[in-house]
């Protein structure tokens, strides 16, 4: 399942990315793929820097880049299976 990374750390287990609104919902804004070697795929917003979102601590050091804002972390079998 698909849980959110939030900026402070938390972490909510188990979100609805059923539709493209609930993945923006969740990110706060537009939406961009980040793919990892981890095997999974990140949603993030897109408009993150220019929009000055908080430094997403955990999740810049999954990935070595520099990601802001809450982030949907997707299990890439079932981010395959989105439509």
């Amino acid at each position: 399942m698909a849980r959110l990374i939030k900026s402070s750390g938390e972490i909510l287990p188990n979100v609805c990315i059923d539709t493209l609104k609930d993945m923006q919902d969740l990110v706060g804004g537009y939406i961009e793929f980040v793919y990892t070697l981890e095997d999974s795929v990140l949603v993030v917003n897109e408009e993150g820097l220019i929009n000055k979102l908080p430094l997403n601590v955990g999740v810049s050091l999954l990935t070595g880049h520099k990601i802001v804002g809450d982030v949907i972390q997707i299990p890439i079998d079932e981010f395959n299976k989105i439509k």
